[in-house]
């Protein structure tokens, strides 16, 4: 979701938050932001390259990123793929990050 200026910070170009649906709450929820800060951090920071050894010092540009709300995401994926039954199908981006495993069952 790309943020409109009103809504991003005074340091960033463009701002993008990425979000999840969840069904008990009927909401969609932030779980991630990542910002483009062109120059903006480095003029602050004094961080500069030269392209050639010779060449004149330049700002370089800067991103934002911050990590996944896991109990968000994970709140998501259980809301979204959970089975009559109890288990959870993962979805196949998955799959191969959980050794093959594409069902998750309830203990019993």
């Amino acid at each position: 979701l790309e943020l409109c200026s009103g809504d991003i910070g005074f340091q960033s170009a463009k701002t993008y938050d990425v979000e999840v649906w969840s069904p008990a709450s009927e909401e969609w929820l932030e779980v991630s932001s990542c910002s483009n800060c062109t120059d903006f951090q480095a003029r602050r920071a004094n961080i500069r390259f030269r392209r050639k050894p010779q060449g004149r010092p330049e700002y370089v540009h800067t991103l934002n990123g911050s990590g996944l709300a896991l109990p968000r995401v994970i709140i998501a994926l259980l809301e979204t793929n959970q089975q009559p039954d109890g288990t959870v199908r993962l979805p196949e981006v998955l799959v191969p990050y959980m050794d093959g495993q594409q069902v998750l069952e309830p203990a019993r």
